[in-house]
């Protein structure tokens, strides 16, 4: 493997890439369960960003990575709940 291979950094996200066409959420649920879908949506592309960074365990992974990381991808900074979330993904995704 060249030596360049090792000391390069891990690419955060590929680009370009088009968002998948979004569908209205079922009408008629009750507020807390779009607000738990859209935390659970959230945590996902957190996920999957970190691992994509090279950030595969839970313990790599404090509030404030995840928070950057959201502000690099473009998303909105995650609460408490969601940065424990992500964690969960992560340690179950081994």
């Amino acid at each position: 493997m060249p030596a360049a291979a090792l000391t390069s950094k891990p690419v955060l996200f590929d680009l370009p890439y088009t968002p998948m066409k979004k569908k209205p959420l079922p009408a008629g649920r009750p507020r807390q369960w779009y607000i738990s879908h859209n935390r659970r949506l959230k945590a996902m592309r957190l996920a999957i960003a970190l691992l994509d960074s090279g950030v595969y365990l839970p313990s790599q992974a404090p509030d404030h990575r995840i928070r950057t990381t959201a502000a690099r991808v473009g998303i909105h900074p995650p609460s408490d709940t969601t940065c424990h979330m992500v964690r969960a993904l992560l340690r179950y995704s081994r």
